[in-house]
């Protein structure tokens, strides 16, 4: 599935908002300035439909992109050192917890660590709190390019080894070079189409 006739739907800031249970939907998480909006831009062949920033804490709400009318994008505020106010904080925190657990339509989480990183705690907690629940989630590994072959797969191990998961459970990743987006595309495309 190419992830190309994308529009933006809406933002939502409260679940009063939440569009009807019509189409599965895959949410994007990630610590703030991991490469999530440049993730989600390149796997729907855009430069800037998602809002790219260097300032942590852009996204504010959970923003919907409709794609092909398939399928729902989800883009997850960034959680971590996001500096914005702790009422906000808490608010995003409300919000994204009750989204993630309720929703009858999600299909998948796609959680976005930086590869140049090693094991980070808030990281370690979602993938805790998805088991727990059972949520599906897909991790994937960006910024693959900024790193030599030898240093991807030693940091990948790192990576996998300190949050559980198998080598085949995950894609490496890069924006610049389009490493892994035929494997990401594949994978949603399966998600998307489990009931």
């Amino acid at each position: 599935m190419k992830f190309l006739d994308v529009k933006f739907l809406l933002s939502v800031h409260e679940l009063t908002q939440l569009p009807g249970l019509t189409l599965p939907e895959i949410a994007f998480a990630g610590r703030s300035n991991v490469g999530k909006s440049s993730l989600m831009n390149t796997l729907m062949g855009r430069k800037n439909l998602v809002k790219i920033s260097r300032r942590p804490g852009k996204t504010q709400g959970l923003n919907f992109f409709e794609v092909s009318e398939t399928v729902y994008l989800v883009d997850l505020p960034g959680y971590g050192y996001a500096k914005v106010a702790k009422g906000m904080q808490e608010h995003w925190q409300s919000l994204i917890t009750s989204y993630l657990e309720t929703r009858k339509t999600l299909k998948c989480v796609v959680v976005i660590l930086d590869l140049r990183h090693g094991v980070k705690e808030h990281d370690a907690q979602l993938f805790g709190w998805l088991r727990e629940r059972n949520i599906p989630f897909l991790p994937v590994y960006t910024k693959a390019d900024k790193l030599s072959g030898n240093e991807r797969i030693k940091n990948a191990s790192i990576l996998d080894a300190g949050h559980s998961i198998g080598k085949d459970q995950r894609i490496l990743f890069s924006a610049l070079t389009g490493m892994g987006k035929d494997e990401l595309e594949k994978t949603l495309e399966f998600y998307s189409k489990v009931y």
